[in-house]
């Protein structure tokens, strides 16, 4: 493991945290190009191409100003994920999957991010190190990485307000999603097997798919299965 993924979380300067002041338009571009300049390098030569220093020459930034923003190599890789992933998401909103069900809409979604960063398997691999690294440092990065891979699949399940039981079904798929891509990474799974492991676990959508009241002709009111009858059911009125 090179030295910068090693630096003890005690040492490493402080992350940037959630609650800090909006960037102005100018911390935004600067910020912007950093990750455009971490990923250039990544995807030439993977975890090890990215240097700091080679970071700040690339996005014309000085070291200092560079590591006040991120901390270390793996909190700019992380953070470079999901600058990857937001790109990906806006594509997807674009050109939606066209499945008849929502596990197919999330295994497809989930596979075409896949190929995307199949493209790109240097920058890939990279990304996946650093998550792979990550300690209690680096958990505000690795959770902006969980909230769009959630807000992905979310969207290709076309829910706004999931039960808990489906966004546990959402986590077990996430974790697999980035096992799958560590074992391809690793050269241990044929794209093949990432595919049915993706179709596999996207099953789960299905099993917690809430289950609607048993509807007989002549009953008084409308189909439980309307939109008024689930909110009626959810609010204990139906």
């Amino acid at each position: 493991m090179p030295a910068e993924a090693k630096v003890p979380a005690s040492t490493a300067r402080p992350a940037v945290q959630p609650a800090s002041p909006p960037l102005t338009e100018r911390q935004e571009a600067r910020r912007r190009r950093i990750l455009h300049a971490s990923a250039r390098l990544a995807s030439r030569g993977g975890f090890d191409a990215v240097q700091m220093r080679e970071v700040a020459e690339s996005s014309q930034v000085a070291l200092g100003t560079l590591y006040r923003y991120f901390p270390s190599k793996v909190h700019l890789l992380v953070a470079t994920m999901q600058d990857q992933l937001e790109h990906m998401h806006g594509t997807l909103r674009k050109k939606p999957p066209s499945g008849e069900t929502a596990a197919e809409r999330v295994a497809q979604t989930l596979m075409r991010a896949f190929r995307a960063l199949q493209r790109e398997p240097h920058l890939a691999d990279a990304m996946v190190r650093a998550l792979t690294f990550a300690d209690r440092s680096v958990s505000p990065e690795v959770d902006q990485v969980s909230r769009q891979t959630t807000a992905i699949i979310l969207d290709a399940m076309g829910l706004d307000d999931p039960t808990p039981e489906q966004l546990s079904a959402v986590r077990v798929i996430e974790h697999t999603w980035h096992s799958a891509l560590i074992t391809w990474l690793s050269g241990r799974a044929s794209i093949a097997q990432v595919k049915i492991d993706i179709e596999t676990v996207c099953r789960l959508i299905d099993l917690t798919r809430p289950r609607e009241p048993h509807w007989a002709p002549g009953r008084e009111g409308p189909h439980p299965s309307g939109p008024r009858a689930r909110k009626n059911l959810r609010d204990g009125s139906g």
